[in-house]
């Protein structure tokens, strides 16, 4: 318990190392995943943009990259990364990998979200003479914005477990701090201390994103 005490100041660094590369995994991957998520939307069968070739292109990347383990997908992306001038480890690494994995994971959610639509919503705008891409990038967003809100605060409590698994490659963070205090020098306390902080972030992200939705929901 006293090591504990000794490591406050360590354990505050890595909690905010935590949070930043989570929201820079969320803008980052949020951002591209949205994209993707509306392409393949907008592209599958009886949707706005109608194309089987590239619905199919996309949604088969999205399946061969969702599945894979984030822990096995760091190994993945190292060659990658270093090819594009980035390290192997640390925190630039860990971000790296966090948006690949991010924004596959999050095109699904935007892509299930907005199906959610009733058809009958988009048939009246068509009919009041909207655009399809005014239907795609207004009329469709605003619709299942509480559904995708619920899903965004899924993905960022999903963000700050991958940051934790990130620790395994000197990402810093709460992972690699309950790595290197807790599990190599044999003190639970630490460890435990880092699962707590963990636990509080994810109760808040929750709690904030059950309440933003909720209100839009009662629009």
């Amino acid at each position: 318990m006293d090591r504990l005490i000794d490591l406050l100041p360590e354990l505050w660094e890595a909690t905010l190392e935590t949070l930043y590369v989570s929201t820079a995994g969320l803008i980052l991957g949020g951002f591209a995943g949205l994209v993707l998520g509306m392409a393949l939307y907008a592209t599958r069968a009886g949707s706005l943009f109608p194309n089987r070739v590239v619905f199919g292109i996309l949604n088969v990347v999205v399946n061969t990259f969702r599945p894979i383990p984030f822990i096995i997908l760091l190994a993945a992306v190292q060659p990658l990364a270093r090819g594009l001038g980035l390290p192997g480890i640390g925190v630039p690494f860990a971000i790296f990998a966090i948006t690949i994995a991010s924004l596959f994971a999050i095109s699904r959610i935007v892509e299930q979200n907005l199906l959610t639509v009733r058809p009958g919503v988009i048939e009246a705008a068509r009919a009041a003479g909207a655009s399809r891409s005014r239907i795609l990038f207004r009329l469709v967003p605003r619709e299942s914005l509480g559904p995708l809100v619920l899903g965004y605060t899924f993905v960022v409590v999903a963000l700050v477990d991958m940051t934790a698994m990130a620790g395994a490659v000197a990402a810093g963070g709460l992972g690699q701090f309950a790595i290197n205090y807790g599990f190599k020098q044999f003190n639970p306390w630490v460890t435990w201390a880092a699962v707590l902080v963990i636990v509080v972030i994810v109760q808040i992200v929750q709690l904030v994103g059950n309440t933003l939705a909720r209100r839009i929901l009662r629009r």
